[in-house]
């Protein structure tokens, strides 16, 4: 079986496609990149005869039809502006999926999707990812599923690459509609920085503030998993928090055209392309990935909490930046596998928590040094009858 990295080199992705290498029974694995140098790099570093390059351009639409079709499994950790094009793309060619982000429009192609018997999952990174996962695990063990609480702790700098800078800023920027959260049949439409509370990570992160995050999470689960609440909150390391915060108040956010010493731009542009070169917001003091997911309901008449939550190696094992990254890559890795293996048995647009097999995932993950931990509490009223 052949499988296309799609941006397999890339600062995320490069871990996928290392991965694939490391665990993947797959035949042929294709690094589909735009920077050949980086992906030859990364081949050579590799050293596994299984490893090709080929030269994507992800804008040419019919070239990446034409591409698919030669290959079994589309793995596409490209920057979120691509995810409706891989997704339309592997609908067309009838090749099945899966990539790191979520764009609200993928979900339109599930009736072709099945038509074609393929499955495509978008959101199999950390967050939705992981998560996603855990709150299912959470659900399966339930009668009832009365509230779902997601959090998570980014651990990283605020503009380690292109992409992630945006979705950095995108998390936080005041015009966005996905910020919502799920209760009593509808969704909720907060403001950035809404929600604020605190949790405790494990591992260094430690004890964090943390606040309502646009993650799709809240809009799948609610009939994915039955559940008749959902929440996403999130946060960055305190100094990124400290800036977007910051930028917010200022009004850097402004998409309003404005005049620069003659140049038109907009406040918002001007952010992003001084972040993207300043090599301050590329530093940060500890690389990490914190998971908590609590999942509330009933099993036989007794209300139940369980709470999931992740480990993974510490800078000094993973190396650096890799203790972030691998949290997002080698799930995307092992949703590919499983796609191949055929441990996927649904077709059409679907979420991960639909998907992908908790314990399958998990025990994965495990094999790769990240753990998914678990305490289950029960309650229920003394001395009644």
């Amino acid at each position: 079986m052949k499988v296309l990295s799609l941006g397999g080199a890339g600062a995320v992705c490069q871990h996928a496609t290392r991965d694939l290498a490391e665990f993947s029974s797959f035949d042929q694995i294709v690094i589909g990149d735009y920077n050949v140098a980086a992906a030859e790099k990364l081949a050579a570093e590799i050293g596994d005869p299984r490893v090709e390059v080929l030269k994507v351009d992800a804008e040419d639409y019919d070239g990446l039809v034409k591409l698919f079709k030669d290959f079994d499994v589309i793995l596409n950790g490209l920057p979120w502006k691509y995810d409706l094009a891989v997704t339309k793309a592997c609908v067309e060619a009838g090749v099945s999926g899966l990539d790191v982000c979520t764009e609200e429009t993928q979900w339109d192609y599930d009736a072709a999707a099945k038509e074609k018997g393929i499955v495509f999952i978008p959101g199999v990174g950390a967050t939705p990812g992981i998560t996603n996962a855990m709150a299912r695990h959470g659900a399966d063990q339930l009668d009832e599923v009365d509230e779902i609480q997601i959090n998570f702790a980014a651990f990283r700098c605020p503009a380690p690459a292109p992409g992630l800078l945006i979705t950095f800023l995108w998390e936080f920027h005041p015009e966005v509609e996905e910020r919502l959260y799920y209760k009593d049949g509808e969704f909720h439409l907060v403001s950035p920085f809404e929600g604020l509370k605190t949790v405790n990570f494990s591992g260094p992160i430690g004890e964090q503030e943390v606040c309502y995050i646009p993650h799709p999470e809240t809009r799948t689960m609610p009939k994915s998993l039955g559940a008749k609440a959902v929440s996403v909150h999130g946060c960055f390391p305190p100094h990124a928090m400290r800036l977007a915060k910051a930028l917010l108040e200022a009004g850097f956010y402004n998409e309003d055209e404005i005049t620069v010493k003659g140049i038109e731009t907009t406040a918002f542009e001007m952010v992003y392309e001084l972040l993207l070169q300043l090599p301050e917001s590329k530093e940060t003091p500890l690389w990490a990935y914190g998971l908590v997911v609590e999942v509330y309901g009933k099993r036989d008449g007794r209300d139940v909490k369980i709470k999931l939550w992740n480990r993974h190696p510490s800078m000094e094992e993973w190396g650096g930046k890799a203790a972030y990254y691998k949290n997002i890559a080698i799930p995307l890795s092992i949703g590919a596998q499983m796609i191949a293996r055929g441990d996927v048995k649904v077709k059409g647009i679907v979420p991960p928590e639909t998907a992908i097999d908790p314990d399958i995932f998990f025990a994965e993950l495990r094999r790769r040094g990240i753990e998914i931990h678990e305490l289950v509490e029960e309650y229920h009223v003394v001395g009644n009858g």
